[in-house]
Order: C-alpha cells, then sequence, then structure tokens
C-alpha cells in the first residue's frame, strides 16, 4: 500500500441556502459555490430568494476533469 502524498485542508461555509464559501489551498480569495439556472430549477430554488447567482460545485468538477 502506498503512503499519503496531499492531504486537502478545505473549509466550507453555508451562507444561507445553496450559497457557500470555500477556502481552498493554493488560493488567496474564497471561492463562492451556489446554483444558476437549470440546476436552481431542478433543485427548485426560488429564483427571488436566490440573491446571487454563482457556479456550482458540479461546474467545478465538470472544469477539474475536462482539464
Amino acid at each position: 500500500m502506498s503512503n499519503v502524498v496531499y492531504t486537502s485542508k478545505v473549509h466550507i461555509e453555508r451562507v444561507k441556502g445553496p450559497l457557500r464559501i470555500a477556502r481552498l489551498p493554493g488560493e488567496s480569495q474564497p471561492v463562492v459555490f451556489s446554483v444558476h439556472g437549470a440546476i436552481a430549477e431542478h433543485y427548485k430554488v426560488d429564483p427571488v430568494a436566490l440573491t446571487e447567482s454563482h457556479a456550482a460545485t458540479l461546474d467545478y468538477v465538470v472544469a477539474a476533469t475536462a482539464g
């Protein structure tokens, strides 16, 4: 069995509803996650209640795997 080479230390703060702030290693500024468009509709998030539209975690996963 191989040794662990890296452990990512991430802090996520849920602000309200789907709005979250993540502090990630290698980033000097927090990363903001939320929902938008079709994702908000899928989760039945009221557009009026969605004060900020941001990329969803799914968007980041797709971007990471496509790169």
